[in-house]
């Protein structure tokens, strides 16, 4: 039996009272509309504008920048530039304005515009404890956020939260087990993280590698020719032959049918355009294997998603993806990786509104291999992409079950059987 089940067994077999927020906690201003009686006392923390963050921000300094919002880089000051807006405690703090989320934060700070809180008396409340428990319940949080544009919390709401308060033993093992599976879940996230960025350079220097046929290097012309060659892979030399694309494939544009959000129906059919699926539909108009090309917006320049991409089955494409049709699935899938591999941006016309118009895309040279180089590219390439893109195998699944793993114990943790009289 573990030293948590033993306190639970010794000090509350029968389950833990809740309490409300106010009855245990300390703010830092006096909130609108909550009566004097939930807020007996105030603690003042200055607060700063986050743009002030930019001016006092020192990469070796020893002072913590507690922002508003969710994950980025750590920020930190020194107390000198920190002056009069130092702070210093143990606290937890949730934004007044923006994504709902909880900070807990033990040391010399500076904050931006958040609401915080202390518990009143650490030996009924860890203030670790109620940072978990929050955390852990950050939809109870969450729904206190109303208002259109940035929403801000209803601290009426907030105080009102019911909490569990176990005896403070109970409290302090359930913080000294979450803090190790906290350690240990950040440090395996970061050597994954780590392992992922090398794996993507490694991804990207074997997909340059295996799709640059650049004819003069085969001796077939210069680079802004793309004339027919032999290269040599695994031992074997394979011809090259250079085709544009609208060669090669049967452009599906004028099947395309964009529909309104307003008069979608609701439905199981993926409906594509320029970057993915944005939507399910109730129809089709498309049944098979595709790639789409992104024919306008600013990811063609950017490339932060691939705009190409492939979809399969029963589907609805609107009028922002190029629909392409190839004979065979390898050469599909190669001239994917390939268009995602290759700098288009002579081809992308408009300054505000970036396009690749059907003309411009159907002229853009492709190399062809033989299908059975093709196929061996594919592969290799397929592996990667499973290795360090795909959210249900790979390092990206490894990394997700950290985190789920992490959160599933949390909240085994700190489910409580209520007290009943």
């Amino acid at each position: 039996m573990s030293k948590l089940q033993e306190l639970i067994n010794k000090l509350c077999p029968n389950g833990v009272e809740f309490k409300p927020i106010w009855s245990l906690t300390t703010w830092d201003k006096k909130f609108k509309g909550v009566d004097r009686k939930m807020q007996p006392n105030v603690i003042s923390y200055p607060y700063v504008l986050a743009n002030v963050f930019d001016d006092i921000e020192e990469t070796n300094g020893d002072v913590k920048l507690l922002t508003t919002g969710i994950g980025g880089a750590e920020r930190w000051t020194t107390e000198e530039k920190a002056g009069a807006n130092l702070c210093e405690g143990e606290i937890i703090a949730i934004p007044w304005g923006g994504t709902p989320n909880v900070k807990y934060y033990n040391g010399k700070f500076v904050t931006a515009d958040n609401r915080i809180a202390i518990s009143n008396d650490t030996t009924v409340l860890h203030n670790k404890f109620l940072y978990y428990w929050l955390n852990n319940n950050i939809d109870l949080i969450a729904k206190t956020y109303r208002g259109a544009g940035i929403q801000h919390p209803s601290m009426l709401d907030v105080l009102n939260i019911m909490i569990p308060v176990p005896p403070i033993e109970v409290q302090e093992e359930i913080v000294r087990i979450l803090d190790s599976f906290s350690d240990y879940a950040a440090e395996l996230q970061a050597e994954l993280q780590a392992e992922l960025q090398a794996r993507k350079q490694q991804y990207e220097y074997y997909r340059n590698l295996l799709l640059t046929f650049n004819p003069s290097a085969y001796g077939c012309g210069t680079d802004d020719e793309q004339k027919d060659g032999v290269t040599t892979w695994g031992g074997h030399n394979y011809k090259i032959e250079w085709k544009k694309l609208g060669e090669i494939c049967d452009n599906m544009d004028k099947l395309r049918k964009p529909v309104t959000a307003s008069t979608r129906i609701s439905g199981i059919y993926p409906y594509y355009g320029a970057s993915g699926v944005v939507d399910h539909v109730n129809n089709y108009i498309f049944d098979g294997s595709y790639l789409l090309i992104s024919e306008d917006g600013a990811n063609l320049l950017a490339r932060s998603t691939p705009i190409a991409f492939s979809i399969y089955g029963k589907t609805w494409v609107n009028n922002h993806a190029h629909v392409l049709h190839f004979n065979s699935d390898v050469t599909r899938k190669f001239v994917e990786y390939f268009i995602n591999n290759l700098d288009i941006s002579k081809y992308v016309s408009g300054g505000a509104q970036p396009k690749l118009n059907q003309k411009k895309l159907n002229s853009i040279p492709i190399p062809i291999p033989p299908l059975e180089l093709q196929e061996k590219i594919v592969a290799i390439l397929d592996r990667f992409e499973t290795l360090v893109n795909d959210l249900t195998n790979g390092l990206p699944a490894e990394i997700a079950a950290v985190k789920d793993q992490y959160e599933y114990y949390r909240n085994k943790l700190l489910t409580f059987k209520k007290l009943t009289a």
